[in-house]
């Protein structure tokens, strides 16, 4: 059957500025394009958009589907805006909880305290006698009460690790507060969530991301819950024909790569599409774990942290390299960065194919040239600098802003680029990301925004979400635009993105999410 979409504006994403009166879709394809006039005669039903606007649709670039969901069904902390709102928001949490069942938060952010205060296991012990858990919002941090800290056989007398710290007080005692290896190890004994339970918090999260106008993502979620079967399943129980239309790009984490590689692990395209083989090289700076090439600005002692070795970066790759695949590394700082391109320099990704580097935050002239001469897509967070900054400038000094956080100038150089949330790190709203794109500033402030000279236009902006994500997950031909032979998926919002005033476009609602030509989501 042939839809017609018509009365409104409908941006095409080929070109700066480019509508069509209307447009038809016939089996979740784009069949024509052109005048109403034209094309009504073919169509068995319309839909007449009643003078909104139609984009093809949006697409997060990095984010965790079913961390979103778990989120949205947990205690979320990153909405405290001081210690004692956080304080207030624990102790009345959880007030039935047996001693057996973990107490989990999900979050906070000591950058939004006025006094930045760190809890410690003594004060959360006051809270529960569980063991709790609560993750930082970078989540490569978290602290945990003494209960916590016994069950992972954490004492004053655990040596530190190679993988991360042990935050300890004048005393050597661990005050609670874990940063990357020593966190996952803690994180790994609470008992793993059934396929049942992922499959709720999998559902509740593509309902709330089809309500914000998204009808893709790039998502990393398997290698999390122990074994790959479980979120696998969650994902086949979740979306599909006859359920959830919804596009999944699932990154395979380093953890069950091989595994999924070796008993043909199978997915559900063109809904759920295996992506490249994930992994860390080193954390965030906000927990000053993010690998540097010189000391913190603000904590000369520490350059950051990596969370594999060189050898083992490079062996991570070569396993790639053997399936045929390319990878996806997590890197915010530039030595970070430079170990990466260490590795996939020495092993070249195989012909078709790019890696992803994820984050790419602090880089410096050395490292781009390098990134120049790959073959390599790139995943930028726009809501990174309203929430990053200005502390982060206190974190990296003056001589590395040059290249932080530097999306224009990374499209000016011809990069490949898809912007996303990293949900649940950050909101998942795309208009958050649209907006922190081209302001550069936080929703309510005047100034002209943090390095003003990397803000975006509003095509470049909402391309990022369009254009740029669908070319990073190989589907610039099929995906991204209104064009005949394009996928029909489409968000359609009350107003224009490009004709608003900045601050009007966190005011546009979604009106319609359409997934492969059906309406997933309708105001």
């Amino acid at each position: 059957m042939k839809t017609l979409w018509h009365n409104g504006t409908l941006y095409t994403m080929d070109r700066e500025g480019e509508t069509v009166e209307a447009l038809l879709t016939e089996d979740g394809k784009i069949v024509d394009v052109g005048l109403y006039e034209e094309l009504k005669g073919q169509a068995d039903e319309a839909i007449d958009l009643k003078g909104a606007v139609l984009y093809p649709g949006f697409i997060d670039n990095h984010m965790h589907m079913i961390g979103h969901g778990q989120k949205l069904l947990s205690l979320d902390l990153s909405k405290a805006k001081s210690s004692k709102e956080m304080m207030d928001m624990l102790v009345n949490a959880y007030p039935g909880l047996s001693e057996d069942e973990w107490f989990i938060g999900e979050g906070w952010n000591e950058n939004n305290f006025l006094d930045q205060k760190i809890f410690t296991r003594h004060e959360l012990d006051k809270i529960t006698n569980s063991p709790m858990v609560l993750k930082r919002a970078c989540r490569h941090a978290a602290i945990a009460n003494t209960r916590a800290l016994e069950l992972a056989g954490i004492t004053k007398d655990t040596p530190d690790p190679g993988d991360g710290v042990i935050v300890r007080d004048e005393n050597g005692e661990p005050t609670g507060y874990l940063k990357e290896g020593p966190m996952d190890r803690l994180l790994q004994l609470i008992p793993e969530p059934t396929e049942a339970m992922l499959t709720e918090a999998l559902e509740k999260s593509v309902d709330d991301l089809l309500s914000l106008g998204l009808t893709g993502a790039v998502t990393d979620d398997l290698g999390y819950y122990g074994d790959y079967d479980n979120p696998l399943q969650a994902f086949k129980n979740v979306i599909g024909e006859g359920k959830k239309k919804f596009r999944a790009h699932l990154l395979r984490r380093s953890t069950v790569f091989t595994k999924l590689m070796d008993e043909k692990a199978t997915y559900d395209e063109p809904w759920i599409d295996p992506g490249e083989m994930k992994f860390f090289i080193d954390g965030a700076l906000g927990a000053r774990t993010a690998l540097l090439s010189e000391p913190y600005t603000d904590a000369p002692e520490t350059s950051g942290n990596a969370v594999v070795t060189d050898e083992e970066i490079d062996a991570l790759v070569a396993i790639a390299r053997k399936h045929g695949e390319a990878v996806a590394i997590h890197l915010i700082g530039d030595l970070a960065v430079e170990k990466a391109l260490d590795a996939i320099e020495k092993h070249p990704v195989p012909e078709g194919k790019r890696d992803r580097l994820i984050h790419v935050n602090v880089l410096h002239d050395d490292l781009v040239e390098r990134m120049k001469k790959l073959p390599v897509v790139l995943d930028i967070q726009p809501a990174f600098v309203p929430s990053d900054f200005p502390w982060v400038m206190d974190r990296l000094g003056e001589s590395r802003l040059d290249w932080a956080y530097a999306w224009k100038r990374l499209l000016d150089e011809g990069f490949i680029c898809g912007a996303g949330s990293d949900a649940p790190i950050e909101e998942v709203d795309p208009l958050l990301g649209i907006y922190a794109a081209v302001t550069r500033r936080k929703p309510g402030e005047t100034h002209e925004g943090y390095l003003p000279k990397e803000k975006l236009s509003r095509f470049e902006a909402v391309g990022l979400f369009t254009t740029g994500s669908a070319a990073t997950i190989n589907k610039a031909d099929s995906r991204g635009k209104l064009k005949v032979g394009f996928d029909a998926d489409f968000t359609v919002l009350d107003k224009d993105l490009f004709q608003v005033e900045e601050e009007e476009i966190l005011a546009a609602d979604v009106i319609m999410t359409i997934v492969a030509g059906d309406v997933m989501y309708q105001l």
